[in-house]
C-alpha cells in the first residue's frame, strides 16, 4: 500500500512538471522595441497651408506579427472609426510631447510608411520616437531616438 502512495504521489509530480514545461513553450515570444529610422521629407499643402511631411520606417517590422494590427472591434474605438487595429502608434517629440499617431494600420509592413506634418517654417524636434501600444495585452514597445533630418 505505501509503494501504491509513493507511485501515485510521482506520477501527480511528474504530471506538473509535464504541465508547467507545457505552459512555458505557449507563452507568447518577447517582441524587440522598434528599430525607427528617418527616410525623407516631402512637401505638401492642404487647407491653404503648407506642411512638410517627416517620413520614417521601423526597420525591425517583420519582428511583429500582422495580428498585431489586425481591425479590434472588440476593444474602444479611435473616434469614429470602430474598426481600428488593436495596436496603435503614436509619435512623440523626445521630450515627450507627442506630435500624431496611426489607429488602423493594418499590418506589420504598413510600419514603413508612419510620419509627422508640422507647417512650413516651423522647425522639427531634432529627435523623435514612437510607441506601439499594444491594446489587447496592455504593452507598449518603444523605439530608439531618430533623427528628423538625413
Amino acid at each position: 500500500m505505501k509503494s501504491r502512495s509513493i507511485i501515485t504521489v510521482l506520477l501527480a509530480g511528474l504530471f506538473l512538471v509535464f504541465l508547467a514545461h507545457g505552459s512555458a513553450s505557449t507563452a507568447p515570444p518577447v517582441l524587440p522595441n522598434p528599430v525607427l529610422y528617418f527616410t525623407g521629407q516631402e512637401p505638401y499643402s492642404t487647407g491653404g497651408k503648407q506642411f512638410i511631411r517627416y517620413h520614417y520606417d521601423v526597420l525591425n517590422r517583420a519582428d511583429y506579427p500582422d495580428a498585431m494590427f489586425a481591425a479590434a472591434p472588440a476593444l474602444p474605438p479611435c473616434g469614429a472609426n470602430t474598426k481600428s487595429s488593436r495596436t496603435w502608434v503614436d509619435i512623440y517629440d523626445s521630450r515627450g510631447k507627442r506630435l500624431y499617431g496611426f489607429c488602423a494600420l493594418g499590418k506589420a509592413a504598413d510600419l514603413n510608411k508612419i510620419w509627422f506634418a508640422l507647417e512650413e517654417g516651423v522647425i522639427p524636434p531634432s529627435y523623435i520616437y514612437i510607441e506601439l501600444n499594444d491594446r489587447q495585452t496592455s504593452t507598449k514597445y518603444k523605439s530608439n531616438l531618430a533623427d528628423t533630418t538625413n
